[in-house]
């Protein structure tokens, strides 16, 4: 995957990166997700970016862990900081492009959860289908896989989120705002069932999906 072209200003405080938008939704977020998430949850984050949705979470989730990763190095930066601030709650950041071939390869066991938010609109289809078969192999029976950001929902989709895509594919053809059943078929081909969808913000949902 290229480095991320950001939609929005940010703000550099020493390595650490200051994301509007994830300002604004990782309290939101983090009230939502962080009930999923029972004492000893190990989270691995794909595409975390700043650091500061994840952070959020784990800090509200109790007796839990969050592995982060980004592709980007300017973001794992950013990660790292809170790495630094919260060493026992979140670990130092890991470089994964879920694009590549059998990313999850050497990565360690023991993961409960996953964690991915705003990316795969700003990413080629590629990226959905590498969450989805890392997710087949990384997560044990009963485990979640968390998706938040912006979908479709065919006829009934948000015309800001249509307006939001078409804007996208400017950009890159290969990105867009996903439609909701597409994104839970390539879940679906990868043994991983619908469980949940939950309304957020800004014409925003989570998806949550179960393993096996």
């Amino acid at each position: 995957m290229r480095p991320p072209i950001h939609l929005e200003d940010r703000e550099q405080d020493g390595a650490r990166i200051i994301s509007p938008t994830a300002a604004r939704n990782a309290g939101p977020i983090a009230e939502v997700v962080a009930p999923l998430l029972a004492p000893g949850s190990r989270v691995l984050g794909i595409a975390d970016g700043t650091g500061q949705q994840a952070s959020a979470i784990i800090l509200a989730a109790g007796n839990a862990s969050w592995q982060p990763s980004d592709p980007d190095a300017a973001s794992r930066g950013s990660l790292a900081t809170y790495h630094d601030e919260f060493p026992k709650r979140i670990a130092a950041p890991l470089n994964i492009d879920v694009t590549a071939d059998a990313w999850w390869q050497d990565l360690p066991g023991g993961y409960t959860h996953m964690f991915c938010a705003n990316m795969i609109h700003i990413a080629p289809p590629e990226a959905l289908f590498g969450l989805g078969a890392g997710a087949a192999h990384i997560l044990p029976g009963g485990g979640q896989f968390i998706l938040y950001g912006p979908f479709l929902f065919g006829k009934d989709s948000a015309q800001s989120n249509l307006d939001f895509s078409d804007r996208l594919k400017l950009r890159d053809p290969r990105w867009g705002v996903r439609e909701s059943h597409f994104v839970k078929h390539i879940f679906a081909k990868s043994g991983l069932s619908f469980d949940r969808q939950i309304e957020m913000p800004s014409e925003n949902h989570i998806l949550v999906f179960s393993h096996g």
